[in-house]
């Protein structure tokens, strides 16, 4: 009988809501080697991703990060994961300017690392139709997506079994989805589908993760109960959780992903008081959750697993056919909760229809200036990163009564105005300066003078 095999896939995002760009490096430093040292010391291997724009954050505030990533990945301890390049929904923007930013992504990785991967994180897990394809298109042959979105969409009956509901007005579902470990726990039918990759029909392999098992790991390196009326997750827990999932792995081998979380939970609080209390309280130091880290590690390879990496889990283990993927909701994402969220708050319903104007301005120009692919002309190419980058999720998020941090909007508001400069720009490259019918810089301006007034008139959360 072969060994059962495990993932983990810390991933990193240093656009962070309420992650101040000061703090950027330090952040780098707690979590992300601190991650780093722990593999090398137990020899465990792991999957690591990281957006292109914390890559060049890394790049230039603590490249030592950078080293000692690279290190890893040269000695098969890590396998690197790409994603979009800016941290963003893909499901919330549309598919060419997502199929742009995960080239980008892509891209800064073999420039900043030297590397060019071959597994894709979709933020959030956000799900529409288009999302398999466009990794596709992009290079990828395998894609990390939520186990829980698509048992609630595909198993028929779960959703009512679990009474799991979807609500864009809501922030998530994450404490709640063990229902869905009850009712699937004498379905050794549906549990295949967490231990297998998926084969979709363009190639693509999906591996699946899961809050089902993920929750347990995250509440136990923070060491925090989740209400007054326990105590925190124990070791014995933690160890008896992953074990029992092991049980469950056929006969002939599988594999389970416990942890496709954000990597700033080992060493920092991240997000965890805001998300689970409501507190402003962001990223303070937590240097016990490193042990914590470690210890999870630790006790996976004492329970007999075989720490893998994607790819690893892929060449292993026979793909399933991809059924029931066409199911899963448009706009669903992890933790149970939506995509849709994200455009669904205050910030979002007043940036995207400016990213929307920029993007359309963009296309108008390029038709009329008779420009066919975007990423071929030196300053189209820029504009459209620089829409990417003002869709990033976390100046759109979370919703009222918390707020991303002004910072963040600031960030976003910024890339509009360089996107909004270099479509002036592009005009006058291609001798359309002065045609305003396809695109009014004087009218454009004041709507970004617009945005910006309203947004910075806000209250923000913490502040």
């Amino acid at each position: 009988m072969p060994s059962p095999a495990i993932l983990f896939m810390p991933h990193g995002n240093l656009q962070y809501s309420q992650l101040p760009p000061e703090k950027r490096g330090w952040v780098a430093e707690q979590s992300y080697e601190a991650i780093f040292r722990t593999v090398r010391e137990l020899g465990a291997k792991i999957a690591f991703e990281a957006s292109g724009e914390t890559l060049e954050i890394m790049s230039a505030r603590r490249p030592e990060s950078i080293a000692m990533l690279r290190g890893l990945i040269d000695d098969g301890l890590i396998e690197p994961v790409a994603s979009p390049h800016t941290h963003l929904m893909l499901s919330n923007v549309d598919p060419r300017l997502g199929l742009d930013t995960l080239i980008n992504g892509r891209d800064a990785w073999e420039t900043h690392v030297g590397v060019r991967p071959v597994v894709g994180w979709n933020p959030e897990c956000g799900w529409a139709s288009h999302v398999p394809e466009i990794f596709r298109e992009a290079g990828f042959e395998t894609l990390i997506a939520d186990a829980d979105s698509y048992l609630l969409s595909a198993v028929d009956g779960l959703r009512e079994t679990t009474g799991l509901r979807y609500d864009v007005r809501g922030h998530s579902n994450k404490n709640a989805l063990f229902a869905i470990e009850d009712a699937i726990a004498a379905r050794p039918d549906v549990l295949r589908k967490l231990f297998r990759p998926h084969r979709l029909d363009n190639g693509l392999k999906v591996i699946l993760r899961s809050d089902m098992m993920c929750n347990v790991l995250l509440w136990y390196l923070m060491g925090t109960p989740e209400d007054a009326a326990r105590e925190p997750i124990s070791h014995d827990e933690m160890s008896g959780m992953l074990a029992r999932w092991r049980d469950r792995i056929p006969a002939d081998g599988g594999f389970v992903m416990p942890y496709a979380e954000d990597a700033e939970y080992v060493g920092t609080t991240a997000y965890f008081y805001v998300k689970q209390f409501g507190q402003a309280r962001f990223f303070e130091p937590a240097p016990e959750s490193v042990g914590r880290f470690g210890d999870i590690l630790a006790t996976a390879l004492e329970l007999g697993f075989e720490p893998i990496t994607p790819s690893q889990a892929v060449a292993r283990f026979e793909a399933i056919p991809g059924e029931g993927f066409e199911r899963i909701e448009n706009g669903c994402a992890w933790h149970g909760g939506t995509a849709k969220a994200w455009a669904n708050t205050t910030h979002a319903r007043i940036l995207d229809p400016v990213c929307r104007m920029c993007l359309d301005g963009l296309r108008t120009i390029a038709a009329a200036a008779g420009i066919g692919e975007l990423r071929e002309h030196p300053t189209a190419k820029s504009v459209l990163r620089d829409i990417a980058t003002a869709q990033v999720s976390d100046a759109r998020w979370p919703p009222p009564p918390t707020s991303p941090g002004r910072f963040n909007v600031v960030e976003a508001l910024d890339a509009l105005d360089r996107a909004h400069a270099g479509l002036c720009r592009l005009m006058t490259e291609t001798r359309l300066a002065g045609q305003n019918g396809l695109y009014s810089p004087g009218i454009m301006a004041s709507q970004l003078a617009g945005i910006r007034e309203e947004l910075m008139a806000r209250e923000y959360f913490g502040e």
